[in-house]
């Protein structure tokens, strides 16, 4: 009787893990996460007071849904660490720039802008363009630059300069 009772409790517990496992499993793609990284950095300075960062970066959603934008900022750390947001320009503000400043290079990617989207288990290049209210200098002896991504649902995520 003691041995029945033994089974049939294991048996039991076996298919509770097999049921906790199969909703583990279905849900994997569910979790939104946004991996990426910074490739480059590109400054240049507007005049004495005023410089412009260009963030190119790479996403990578790893979910199973779209990632919708609601806002992107460029964010400078200084090496004492106090945090400066960048202004965002616009996709036609963006290329207007780099058409009128050949020293930025080419434009390699499309701004990431409110109301993008990455596709699910999809892997993007974007870029971002920030205006600073520092002298270029100040922008080249930072400590990191980051971008910081927020979801519409209010999840932010922070791709760092290495």
């Amino acid at each position: 009787m003691k041995n029945t009772f033994v089974i049939t409790f294991a048996i039991g517990l076996a298919v509770i893990a097999l049921a906790v496992a199969g909703i583990f499993y279905v849900q994997r793609g569910a979790h939104m996460e946004l991996p990426g990284k910074i490739v480059k950095i590109r400054t240049v300075p507007i005049d004495e007071e005023h410089s412009v960062a260009v963030a190119d970066f790479q996403l990578h959603n790893s979910s199973d849904y779209p990632f919708v934008v609601r806002t992107v900022w460029l964010v400078l750390e200084d090496a004492d660490g106090s945090q400066h947001p960048g202004l965002t320009s616009s996709e036609i503000d963006a290329q207007r720039f780099f058409d009128g400043t050949p020293m930025l290079g080419p434009k390699f990617a499309k701004t990431l802008i409110t109301q993008e989207t990455v596709a699910g288990r999809a892997t993007e290049d974007h870029m971002v363009l920030a205006n600073f209210e520092f002298p270029e200098a100040r922008l080249q002896a930072r400590k990191r630059f980051f971008v910081r991504i927020e979801e519409v649902d209010g999840k932010i995520f922070e791709l760092s300069e290495k």
